[in-house]
């Protein structure tokens, strides 16, 4: 079964969806800065196991600010969503699955979360009610390119 939904409805589905998504994000990568601090967040994934800890720490925070801050805004929305997965992947293989799914045992559920809300970004776009939207603009008479449907089921 396919869902076509109306243009005005899927764009401000992905609005709340890019700052739901960027709000996390964004909240753990100023977390790392800000309220851990570098040293400490390096710290920690030295503890984890992290290889290059210190760079990965950067890395980290750096990737989950600007990216959060850029899903919020839908600016190069398939890049940053792209390098977030790529962030979330990391730490799901790193640290986080032998622990097994539930994230109160240190599990995966958050981090394959938001890794797949990021790549569903990354596939759908930002919307025309984004940073994007506004700049990628079609020349006059060229119509919007056909998308193909929501599909659900088997």
């Amino acid at each position: 079964m396919t869902l076509k939904l109306p243009r005005a409805l899927r764009d401000l589905l992905l609005l709340l969806a890019r700052v739901g998504v960027g709000t996390v994000f964004l909240a753990h990568g100023l977390q790392k800065f800000l309220t851990n601090g570098m040293a400490a967040t390096t710290e920690g994934f030295v503890a984890m196991g992290v290889p290059a800890a210190g760079l990965s720490a950067w890395f980290a925070a750096l990737v989950e600010t600007v990216g959060g801050a850029a899903l919020i805004l839908g600016a190069l929305t398939p890049v940053f969503a792209l390098l977030l997965a790529v962030d979330m992947i990391g730490a799901f293989l790193i640290y986080h699955l032998p622990f097994g799914i539930w994230v109160t045992d240190n599990g995966y559920e958050f981090v394959l979360a938001l890794a797949a809300g990021a790549l569903a970004l990354a596939a759908a776009g930002a919307g025309r009610f984004s940073v994007d939207g506004v700049l990628v603009k079609r020349p006059a008479g060229q119509a919007e390119p056909v998308r193909e449907g929501v599909t659900a089921g088997a």
